[in-house]
């Protein structure tokens, strides 16, 4: 048997034993993290401000239960110490037949080809064992490489743009809830191996032959219960459904006005008509920087307008024409932190006119 690459041999001796876990950029099991992958100043013109300081599309900004706010990352993205290639290690050992796997990315890497364009817009992995893992729901196109590949690696694709990955530990009993909500985006599922809990959660591996929601409701959201505790609300849609994710439920759901980060591209304008109303954010700042417009990022995540809600999602699709047409979710809790975090880096949104809400 060949030698394992002097990567992947520093990720597993820093991951710690007998865990099935997000791992933080501690080294240490943790109940949810959140990784910013900052932007960087593209050859294409897409260029981030200069007093922005991003060398290499490769910095992140970091956040979990245990921080206050945004902090520095773990050197980059790729660090082999960080909490990306320490939660995914366990995906690139020889030995995977303790664990069960789903990987699933409308933008699948190279080895497994193109979409057709059915498949929900999401990205994200389950990894489990018959009693806990978690939930990776993520924007990067082409990631994680397939598990055939002999260790964890960042896409040289997915560097120009911000991105977001967030991941949540649960115990194996939510992986039920889990399975359905996918069932409702029809993920595209390019690598796979749910031999350990095929009898066990039929809601995943039905997942991963293909099959989806094929009658009314086009919609469904659940409490999901972490491991620690914590209380995530899941949104998924189906296709079906026809209607934007944030403005055609999820705020009315929440009962929250919402400021959505999303790639800006051919966008529809504010919601504004309804109880509730949905505003893009085009401008993003960092405490300390960088300082950059929403066009520069592929990262898709809503906000409470006010503090007095604290709802914040990490989720799947653009507010686009496009994606009235695509299944797709959102994973949001109230976790304050978290919550304070992700608003304090609204910079500037696209508000609806005056008056900011209809008389009642």
């Amino acid at each position: 048997m060949a030698a394992p690459s002097s990567l992947l041999l520093a990720i597993l001796l820093w991951v710690p034993a007998e865990t099935l876990t997000c791992i933080g950029d501690s080294g240490k099991p943790v109940d949810w993290f959140v990784i910013y992958k900052l932007p960087k100043k593209c050859d294409d013109g897409s260029a981030v401000p200069d007093r922005s300081v991003l060398p290499n599309g490769l910095s992140y900004k970091y956040l979990d239960a245990k921080s206050k706010d945004w902090q520095d990352g773990v050197g980059t993205i790729r660090e082999p110490k960080g909490a990306l290639a320490l939660t995914l290690a366990p995906l690139y050992q020889n030995n995977k037949s303790q664990i069960a796997f789903l990987l699933y990315n409308d933008q699948p890497p190279p080895l497994t080809g193109k979409t057709n364009g059915q498949s929900g817009h999401s990205k994200g992995v389950v990894l489990l064992d018959l009693d806990e893992g978690f939930w990776l729901v993520h924007s990067v196109p082409k990631f994680p490489p397939h598990t055939s590949n002999p260790a964890f690696s960042w896409p040289s694709n997915a560097q120009c743009y911000g991105q977001t990955l967030f991941c949540v530990t649960f115990p194996s009993s939510q992986f039920h809830d889990i399975g359905k909500q996918l069932s409702y985006i029809y993920p595209l599922v390019y690598d796979k191996d749910l031999k350990i809990i095929e009898d066990n959660l039929p809601e995943l591996v039905a997942v991963a032959k293909g099959q989806r929601v094929q009658r009314e409701p086009w919609k469904r959201s659940v409490n999901l219960i972490s491991k620690a505790g914590a209380t995530f609300q899941s949104f998924a849609k189906a296709s079906n459904f026809k209607d934007d994710l944030y403005s055609g439920w999820v705020a009315e759901a929440l009962g929250s006005d919402l400021q959505v980060q999303f790639w800006r591209r051919k966008t529809m304008p504010p919601s504004c008509s309804g109880q509730y109303h949905v505003s893009d954010v085009i401008n993003i700042e960092f405490p300390g920087g960088p300082s950059y417009r929403s066009t520069k990022d592929h990262s898709k995540w809503a906000v409470a307008s006010t503090s007095t809600k604290t709802w914040v999602c990490v989720s799947d699709l653009n507010r686009s024409y496009g994606g009235y047409l695509r299944g797709g979710g959102a994973l949001c809790t109230q976790i304050r932190n978290l919550f304070n975090s992700f608003k304090s880096l609204v910079k500037m949104v696209q508000p609806c006119p005056h008056p900011v809400h209809p008389s009642s």
